[in-house]
């Protein structure tokens, strides 16, 4: 079988004829199937063409080849993504209102954002989401120490908006090794940021991993010391996402510039479910230990960890709100570090009882011996480095994980009087720098990727020990 072709119109070879008719689709020729067998096309005389055999595309049942098909489709632009400027956005979002705020978070970034919700007057995000009408999802965290009635709050908000909100828990063991070591209240003894870590921080990094971007409901008028500056919109100073690497997280505050008074209305305005501790006198609502209500004329904040400063009262969620002059209120000994310029005083970090603090002659010695009796994670750092800061949690989760288990995890200042030391002789480049000693030689290894979760500092650790 074989396939002839025959010409239906006459075409100058120069384009198309202008005549009477040229406002119709020209023919180019119809397609015959013939039954005697043969190896040749019949062209017309004015026109030549080759045709490809039957098999070099799908078979067509259309009596008229497509004009379209004769014409070369054009080069479609690969797509750019063009980096998002979140100050510009936020100075732009300034006085917006909070549903144009949350719409244009949940437009943005779709499944891969969610609301943080704390069983609180936070339900006004819910809220909110849920009247920009697009889909949205909601997380909290389940401390293990949740009053009841935040308990029985959560689920009449699910109920309330047909939702299931996504819960997060603090990781068993690690709870038994707090509780049976320093007891069920150490932190009226020695400050609540341990607990926080175990039972919210940690639990919360979990959660952003899977996310690029959170919605919180922080306002600049909740906290004197640390909120006062929130914006709107922000890259999360603290937290990573689902990339990994700083910049990788975006931060949300929809109500950062709503009173609370204002919120309040809106509740009532709306006929939002709300917690029943707020009846009895509570405001901010956290853990049943570490909150009280307030009296009349009292802070909301002051029901809040009642027995500590009230110029740092953050959880660590929001640890990026705090100045580094207030950040040593989130270490336990609460020792401040003179910066390089000698002019101010941060507070240190990578605080933990399975850290090791090597001096210059500690990390000297540690860097010439060839043969040590365990290897040595250590990460070269500045305690001002919003970098540094930002990877704390998760190195000192990893220290806590890595204790007993033949690998010691230390850390070197390398900032000031050391920088030029360690640029030298420890390669250091910018901080933080994070450095591997094996046991069996002298040289480290530096931590190659801007991934500084536990997982993959984990990964690293045990590919080399």
């Amino acid at each position: 079988m074989a396939l002839s072709v025959s010409s239906s119109s006459t075409i100058p070879a120069s384009g198309f004829s202008r005549s009477s008719q040229e406002l119709k689709a020209p023919q180019f020729g119809s397609f015959k199937l013939l039954d005697r067998p043969t190896t040749f096309v019949n062209v017309s005389s004015q026109r030549r063409c080759a045709v490809k055999p039957l098999n070099a595309e799908p078979k067509r049942n259309d009596s008229i080849v497509p004009l379209a098909a004769t014409i070369s489709a054009p080069e479609i632009a690969e797509k750019v993504e063009v980096e998002e400027d979140y100050e510009k956005l936020a100075k732009e979002l300034e006085n917006g209102s909070p549903l144009e705020i949350m719409d244009k978070a949940l437009e943005k970034f779709g499944d891969d954002i969610a609301i943080a919700f704390s069983g609180a007057e936070d339900v006004a995000l819910i809220e909110y989401a849920k009247l920009t009408g697009r889909p949205f999802r909601v997380f909290s965290l389940d401390t293990g120490r949740l009053n009841p009635e935040t308990y029985h709050f959560f689920d009449q908000v699910e109920k309330h908006y047909g939702i299931r909100i996504e819960y997060m828990f603090p990781d068993a063991v690690e709870v038994q090794g707090l509780v049976r070591n320093k007891g069920l209240f150490s932190f009226y003894e020695d400050g609540h940021q341990e607990c926080c870590r175990v039972r919210k921080v940690r639990p919360l990094r979990r959660a952003l991993k899977g996310l690029r971007a959170w919605i919180t409901g922080q306002r600049k008028d909740q906290s004197p010391g640390t909120r006062s500056e929130i914006p709107v919109v922000q890259v999360d100073p603290v937290f990573e996402g689902l990339d990994g690497g700083a910049g990788s997280l975006i931060k949300w505050n929809p109500v950062a510039n709503v009173d609370g008074e204002d919120v309040w209305k809106f509740l009532l305005t709306m006929d939002v479910p709300v917690n029943s501790l707020h009846s009895k006198g509570y405001i901010s609502i956290g853990c049943e230990p570490c909150t009280r209500p307030v009296l009349p004329g009292q802070h909301e904040r002051e029901g809040r960890w009642w027995w500590e400063d009230a110029q740092a009262k953050e959880c660590g969620l929001h640890k990026g709100n705090l100045k580094q002059g207030d950040a040593a209120q989130l270490n336990a000994n609460g020792n401040g570090a003179a910066h390089a310029n000698g002019t101010a005083t941060v507070a240190d970090i990578f605080n933990s009882e399975n850290l090791v603090n090597l001096s210059r002659p500690g990390i000297e010695n540690l860097s010439k011996l060839e043969n040590r009796k365990e290897a040595w994670l250590v990460v070269l750092y500045a305690p001002w480095c919003q970098f540094c800061q930002g990877m704390e949690a998760s190195y000192v989760e990893l220290a806590d994980k890595l204790a007993g288990s033949g690998v010691k995890v230390g850390k070197f200042r390398a900032d000031g009087d050391q920088k030029e030391f360690s640029r030298q002789e420890l390669q250091l480049g910018s901080f933080p720098t994070i450095l591997f000693f094996p046991k069996h030689s002298s040289r480290p290894i530096k931590y190659p990727s801007e991934k500084r979760d536990v997982d993959s500092l984990m990964t690293f650790v045990n590919a080399l020990r």
